[in-house]
């Protein structure tokens, strides 16, 4: 009798575990969720710094590495240069600006993941691939619109490759707030005197338009809010479908922790399920299929947005557009202009990606959300 007492107590508390309440807009949900996604974030970068470094000086066409591009073995060389030039912290220059930016960076996204999809997937039935986009499209959004600048600094930092330059993060944005444009267009008309109407306007858009400041810091801003809807749409439409995939019954004997099942939890927008926790290989695993298809829609975007940012410091500083920038790439190197560093760009995804999901998943068991 004594023993199905026992056994009735362990059902009741294993229905009472099972129909969890959780409130996911109180302040205890929002700072643990954004406290797992920001240590998520910092980790995966971390783990790929080197190979950033390598692949922003690519991607900006910077003239010391041109020559490694299109190649495993030009990457590897890539790192030998920058270890024998500027040590192991050449190798993770602009990664504490990187740490800046990406903690409130994946903080907001994953939070905002968690906020928007409590709004647009209220309960398993809704559960479609198109809202599962949305919601990871628009949390990427929503994370670049605070953090933008920050990324710009890490950026410009990373594409500095002389040891005079001694890019601080100070100095960085020092440099890049007073950066100006080059002066208007100066002409005379066919009679030898006066103003031609091409200088004339330039004049006016030369005194129209911001010269320094804050504005410098959202360079290619447009075409990194274009990049973000694939990249961050495909991102966790890919993880939850691999995540299902890795749930169903014929995997999850080798995939889903012991103990580890589906539960359902009510929120106070209904009743949804959560998800049994997957074990650490199959969870690497999800992300880092997450961010092969994730980089690979979004890459061509995220060129043209690299080019847009490090304009300031080459050329004439003169701010060109994404159609202007997307025709000088296609002008140098053709189609495959903008798919260069992608190799680079693969070998860092896999264990960034792999690793912040990772991360962020047993960051949420941990905090009990």
């Amino acid at each position: 009798m004594h023993d199905e007492s026992l056994a009735y107590a362990g059902l009741a508390q294993d229905h009472q575990q099972e129909h969890k309440h959780i409130d996911k807009r109180s302040l205890s949900y929002i700072v643990r969720s954004g406290v797992a996604g920001g240590f998520a974030g910092c980790a995966a970068k971390t783990v790929v710094g080197p190979l950033d470094r390598v692949k922003i000086l690519f991607q900006t066409s910077n003239p010391q590495f041109a020559k490694y591009t299109g190649s495993w073995l030009g990457l590897f060389r890539a790192l030998r240069d920058i270890n024998q030039a500027e040590g192991v912290r050449g190798l993770f220059r602009g990664h504490s600006a990187t740490l800046l930016r990406i903690f409130p960076y994946a903080g907001i996204k994953f939070l905002a993941y968690e906020q928007i999809r409590n709004i647009l997937i209220p309960n398993k039935a809704m559960e479609t691939p198109s809202r599962r986009f949305a919601s990871g499209s628009l949390a990427g959004l929503t994370s670049v619109f605070f953090t933008y600048p920050l990324e710009v600094i890490r950026v410009r930092m990373a594409f500095e490759t002389k040891k005079s330059s001694k890019a601080s993060l100070t100095k960085t944005c020092r440099r890049i707030y007073f950066e100006q444009p080059p002066g208007p267009l100066v002409a005379v008309n066919n009679n030898g005197h006066g103003s031609s109407p091409a200088a004339t306007v330039s004049e006016v858009v030369h005194k129209v338009a911001p010269r320094s400041g804050l504005s410098n810091f959202y360079r290619g801003f447009s075409s990194t809010l274009l990049g973000m809807i694939p990249y961050a749409g495909m991102s966790f439409l890919t993880h939850d479908a691999i995540g299902d995939l890795f749930r169903l019954p014929q995997l999850a004997p080798y995939t889903i922790m012991r103990g580890s099942k589906d539960a359902a939890i009510t929120t106070e927008r209904g009743t949804n399920t959560k998800r049994a926790q997957l074990t650490a290989p199959a969870q690497l695993a999800a992300g880092a299929i997450a961010g092969l298809v994730s980089q690979t829609s979004s890459y061509p975007l995220e060129v043209i947005r690299r080019r847009m940012q490090i304009g300031g410091a080459v050329g004439d500083g003169r701010r060109a557009g994404i159609v202007e920038t997307a025709t000088r790439i296609f002008v140098e190197r053709g189609f495959k202009g903008f798919f260069v560093g992608l190799t680079i760009g693969y070998l860092k995804t896999v264990p960034m990606t792999a690793t912040s999901f990772y991360v962020y998943e047993r960051g949420k068991w941990i905090f009990g959300i």
